[in-house]
C-alpha cells in the first residue's frame, strides 16, 4: 500500500509545512496549521480533461464568441459584464448574513421563470428552509429545482443526471469529498471542491455559481488559490445594519473588472437601484468639510459625497481617520496640503468618510480630498453645484483621469453647475455642454478657482 502523503496547512492563508508548527511564519496565525493529505483521488484523473484538442499554433486556432444569457436583474448581468457565461465559474464572497443566498436564489428563480432550469443545491438550509425563503421572495417556477446535499460525489451525480443550464452551490464551505482529509471549509476540501466543479462546469458547458464566506479581514475563508481557480471573483460588500448592498467585481475573465452594481434589502429580497449616484447623494446637505467627487467604478461613473471633519487635536499626537478611503494615500495627501498651501495640519485631526458606506479607492478621489480638508478646516463650505475630480501628485500637481467624459456627463445628468477637471483632461471635450468645465494644473489653482461661498 502506497504511502499516504500529509503536510500542514494554515487554514488562513494556505501555507503548507512538513511539521506542525504554532504560528503561521506567512500570515503570522497561531494554531492555524492542521494536518491534510496532498494526495488527489486517482479515479477522477481521467474527468480533469478540459479538452481532447492537440496542442496548436495560435494563428490556425478560430475563436469562438463566448455565448452568454442575461439573468434578468439586469444590474447582475452588468457586474458579470453583460450575462452569465457558459460554462463559467463564479464565486460570490461576503460576509455572513449580507444576503448572498438571497441573491443567488433570486437569480436561480429568474432565470427559472425564463424557461431556464436551475439547480440550486444549499448545503447550509434544509428543503424547507429554502422553500419558505422562497415563498417571501415570490418564487414559485416548477423550472427551479431545489437540493440539500454536502456530498460533493452525489452533487456531480445529481447535476449530470438533472442537466440543468445554470446550478448554485451555496456554499462551498459546507461541501466536502468524502476520499480526502480534513473536515468540510478546510483548504485542502475547499481547494479540492473548487477543482471538481471548475472541470465540471467546463466539461459539461454548465455555469456554476458558488458562494463562500469571507474572514475578518475581508479575505475569503480558505485559500487564497480559490481566487485564482474561478472565472470571476464578485464580493458582496456592506453591513447587515445598512440597507444598501455593494456587489463588486473582483475578477473577472469574460469582462471588466471593479464593476459595481448597488442592491437595497427589503422585506421581499433585494431589490436594484438603477441610479446609484442619486441615492448616495440623497438628503445631501451642503456644509464646511463636504465635496461631491465624480469617481468611476469599473466603466460605470458614480457621484459620492466625501465629508471631512477637521477639528484641534487633544492629544499631542493628531489623529487621521479614514472610512472608505485608502488610509496611506490620505497621510500623502495631508502632506501635499501642508507643503503646498502653507497649512499647519500637525495640530489638527482628520476624519474622512464617504457617505452611504461605499468605498473608492482610485486617484481621481484626490482632489476631492484635499477640497472637502482645506474647506473644513476654514470652515467655508464649496458651493453644491460644484463636482471635482483629478489625481494629486507629490508636488502639488494636478493629473488627468480616466473616461473624464462620462464622469462629466453623470455630473451633468445630476443637475450639477461646475465641475473641476485637471487640465489635461479639457482636451477630451469637443462639443458644448450644459455644465461649466474648470481646468487646473495645481492644487493651489483648484482652491483659488473654486465656488467658495461664505459660511
Amino acid at each position: 500500500m502506497a504511502k499516504v502523503k500529509t503536510a500542514f496547512i494554515c487554514q488562513e492563508c494556505g501555507y503548507q509545512s512538513p511539521r506542525w508548527l504554532g504560528k503561521c511564519p506567512l500570515c503570522g496565525k497561531w494554531n492555524s496549521l492542521i494536518e491534510e493529505r496532498l494526495d488527489a483521488d486517482i479515479g477522477l484523473r481521467e474527468e480533469r480533461r478540459l479538452s481532447l484538442e492537440k496542442p496548436s499554433p495560435i494563428s490556425s486556432i478560430r475563436p469562438q464568441p463566448e455565448e452568454r444569457f442575461p439573468t434578468g436583474i439586469s444590474e447582475f448581468d452588468h457586474v458579470l459584464g453583460g450575462g452569465v457565461v457558459v460554462g463559467s465559474l463564479v464565486l460570490l464572497a461576503g460576509s455572513p448574513g449580507i444576503g448572498k443566498s438571497t441573491l443567488l436564489l433570486q437569480v436561480a428563480g429568474s432565470l427559472a421563470s425564463s424557461g431556464r432550469k436551475s439547480l440550486y443545491i444549499s448545503g447550509e438550509e434544509s428543503l424547507e428552509q429554502i422553500k419558505l425563503r422562497a415563498e417571501r421572495l415570490k418564487i414559485d417556477c416548477p423550472e427551479l429545482i431545489i437540493f440539500s446535499e454536502t456530498n460533493l460525489k452525489e452533487i456531480i451525480k445529481q447535476i449530470k443526471e438533472i442537466e440543468p443550464r445554470f446550478v448554485v452551490i451555496d456554499s462551498i464551505q459546507t461541501v466536502y469529498h468524502e476520499d480526502f482529509s480534513g473536515s468540510p471549509g478546510s483548504v485542502g476540501q475547499v481547494k479540492e471542491c473548487t477543482e471538481q466543479l471548475l472541470y465540471l462546469a467546463k466539461s459539461k458547458r454548465i455555469p456554476i455559481f458558488i458562494s463562500g464566506q469571507i474572514t475578518k479581514e475581508g479575505a475569503i475563508a480558505g485559500p487564497k488559490v480559490l481566487e485564482h481557480i474561478v472565472d470571476t471573483v464578485l464580493y458582496f460588500e456592506g453591513s447587515r445594519d445598512l440597507l444598501y448592498r455593494v456587489l463588486r467585481a473582483e475578477k473577472n475573465r469574460y469582462g471588466a473588472t471593479s464593476e459595481i452594481s448597488i442592491f437595497e434589502m427589503k422585506s421581499d429580497g433585494l431589490q436594484q437601484v438603477l441610479n446609484p449616484s442619486e441615492i448616495f447623494l440623497e438628503g445631501r446637505i451642503p456644509t464646511a468639510g463636504t465635496v461631491v467627487v465624480a469617481s468611476l467604478e469599473g466603466t460605470r461613473p458614480l457621484l459620492v459625497e466625501l465629508q471631512a471633519l477637521v477639528t484641534r487635536a487633544n492629544f499631542n499626537l493628531p489623529r487621521r481617520q479614514a472610512s472608505g478611503l485608502d488610509y496611506n494615500r490620505i497621510l500623502l495627501l495631508v502632506a501635499v496640503l501642508e507643503k503646498n498651501l502653507n497649512l499647519h495640519l500637525e495640530s489638527c485631526d482628520i476624519f474622512l468618510n464617504i457617505a452611504g458606506g461605499v468605498k473608492i479607492y482610485e486617484p481621481a478621489c484626490d482632489l476631492g480630498v484635499i477640497v472637502a480638508i482645506y474647506s473644513g478646516l476654514k470652515n467655508k463650505p464649496v458651493d453644491e453645484g460644484v463636482v471635482v475630480t483629478g489625481e494629486v501628485g507629490l508636488a502639488g500637481e494636478v493629473r488627468g483621469v480616466t473616461l473624464a467624459e462620462k464622469r462629466v456627463s453623470e455630473a451633468e445628468k445630476m443637475g450639477f453647475k461646475t465641475c473641476i477637471v485637471p487640465n489635461y483632461n479639457l482636451k477630451e471635450f469637443h462639443k458644448k455642454r450644459r455644465i461649466e468645465l474648470i481646468g487646473v494644473s495645481t492644487v493651489n489653482e483648484a482652491i483659488e478657482k473654486l465656488h467658495l461661498v461664505k459660511a
